[in-house]
């Protein structure tokens, strides 16, 4: 019975995850790509570069933090409240900081326009640390359908507002206000949501344990943040802002997939990770499972969009943005690697090791800044192919330690994601020659999108994949339950009207 209740909320889960990710960060997509047309690369530069210390601030009152809450298998009303007013009283020191340092960044990099829009855009700062309690409680209780109103409906009205903006030429403030707006709009839609308030409760000792885990997991997730934002310091020094602007946008589709599928499934996994971490044989179906999805869901996105790159950005950016290319192809290989070592990750992560991954976070970013000090005098490109190759290395890293925690090994691993990597290979390798048609990028990207669709549910069905015939069950059960809730409430009303 409890593992049926487990595997019930998974489902879930996964369905309300799922469905806010792909509704909010497709509208938000769409959103980006109108601002895109209307905006110039310089000044998404500009933002670019901005938040590469936003991001950094950030990791300290965001990350490590709320997993500390999740973790932890029996929370309190004082644990939540005691983390609430350190991770509070953390943000407003750092934005602080960041405020004062605004000059000397401004005049670094050379760029006078840096100075408020860092000022600015470093509010999310505070705004965040007051929803990361929220969401872990949120998490904890698994109740992701909170996440889906808040994140939309903090998505249409910010990128609505910036469109405006941007179409009468506010510039570089329309993509500020976009950020700043979406981040107030959630956080409120959260609070009326959310049922937990901070109450005048606060624990040294609850501080003490809860940080002891978390700060580690700061730290890993800080050194891993300032390791990816390090490229867009380097490249917005000694390259134009133009060039950080053409490598962020190539980054930005695939991380936006990957990112959001590891999210989706993550805020899900992880809280039933922890629920079984005393159960190691438990705790390893649960990986493998995680490893499976998210490699079957992303593999084809990352090699469909390598094979349809020209065509996609011709169509959604303009002839403007045609140097994004060769940046969004290579950074697809980066992100191919991600969701192997995501669910390595939170295995180790739902252990309470956190001490683990904080050495695993500075052997790769050592090997990583190495690579990166390489590549960096040479040109961009050099710079992120660099990056993906250090993506395999890390994937590789994070892969070890399981066969010792949960005997999860290397060889394993690889087998469970060898099918849906090879058909989405075969299925690039199929669609990619469309491109040489002579008919318009809008017709071809539309025969390579369709194409590839088919190709990969085809091979999927016919060499039946375990993840295919996964996720098709559970979508079944999804719907099925949907019926027999609605027809229970039919039957229920037509009780109560017989009874009156």
């Amino acid at each position: 019975m409890k593992e049926k209740n487990l595997r019930n909320r998974v489902v879930s889960g996964l369905f309300w995850t799922f469905g806010e990710r792909i509704i909010t960060q497709g509208t938000s997509f769409v959103l980006s790509i109108v601002l895109a047309r209307l905006l110039m690369p310089s000044e998404y530069g500009i933002v670019a570069l901005t938040f590469v210390f936003i991001n950094l601030a950030s990791v300290l009152v965001s990350n490590g933090i709320g997993e500390s809450l999740i973790q932890k298998k029996n929370t309190n009303e004082t644990d939540y409240s005691t983390i609430f007013y350190c991770s509070f009283a953390l943000s407003v020191f750092l934005y602080i900081i960041l405020f004062i340092s605004a000059p000397f960044i401004t005049k670094f990099y050379e760029n006078n326009e840096l100075l408020w829009v860092l000022r600015i855009l470093a509010l999310t700062i505070p705004l965040s640390s007051i929803n990361t309690i929220q969401q872990a409680y949120v998490s904890k209780k698994m109740m992701f359908k909170k996440f889906f109103f808040s994140n939309l409906g903090g998505t249409l009205v910010s990128g609505l507002i910036g469109i405006t903006m941007a179409y009468y030429e506010y510039g570089v403030w329309a993509l500020v206000a976009q950020y700043i707006i979406n981040m107030v709009i959630s956080t409120i839609i959260l609070f009326f949501t959310v049922k937990w308030r901070p109450r005048l409760l606060f624990s040294l000792g609850a501080a003490k344990e809860l940080i002891s885990f978390g700060w580690k997991l700061v730290v890993a997730n800080l050194i891993n943040t300032f390791y990816n934002e390090l490229r867009g310091l380097v490249i917005g020094k000694n390259y134009k802002l133009s060039d950080l602007a053409y490598y962020n946008r190539g980054n930005q589709l695939p991380s936006l997939i990957i990112v959001n599928i590891n999210t989706a499934i993550g805020k899900v996994v992880f809280p039933a990770m922890a629920e079984v971490n005393d159960d190691i044989g438990r705790l390893k179906i649960v990986t493998r499972r995680a490893m499976k999805i998210t490699a079957y869901l992303t593999f084809p996105f990352m090699i469909g969009l390598m094979s349809v790159a020209n065509s996609l950005v011709s169509v959604l950016l303009t002839e403007k943005w045609l140097a994004v290319v060769p940046f969004l192809q290579i950074c697809c290989i980066y992100w191919l690697f991600q969701p192997i070592q995501t669910a390595n990750w939170q295995a180790i992560k739902a252990l309470g090791r956190s001490d683990l991954l904080m050495n695993l976070e500075v052997l790769k970013k050592i090997i990583g800044v190495m690579m990166l000090l390489i590549s960096m005098n040479i040109n961009v490109y050099a710079i992120a192919v660099s990056n993906a190759i250090f993506a395999a290395i890390s994937m590789i890293i994070n892969m070890v330690p399981n066969k010792k925690l949960i005997n999860y090994s290397m060889a394993e691993q690889f087998l469970d994601i060898a099918s849906p990597l090879l058909i989405s290979v075969i299925m690039g390798v199929i669609i990619y020659p469309i491109s040489w048609l002579n008919f318009s990028s809008a017709i071809i990207l539309s025969l390579q999108i369709l194409c590839g669709g088919i190709i990969y549910v085809a091979a999927s069905y016919i060499f039946k994949l375990d993840s295919y015939i996964y996720l098709l069950d559970t979508l079944r059960k999804i719907v099925k339950n949907a019926i027999r809730e609605r027809f229970s409430k039919a039957r229920r009303g037509e009780n109560n009207v017989k009874a009156n």
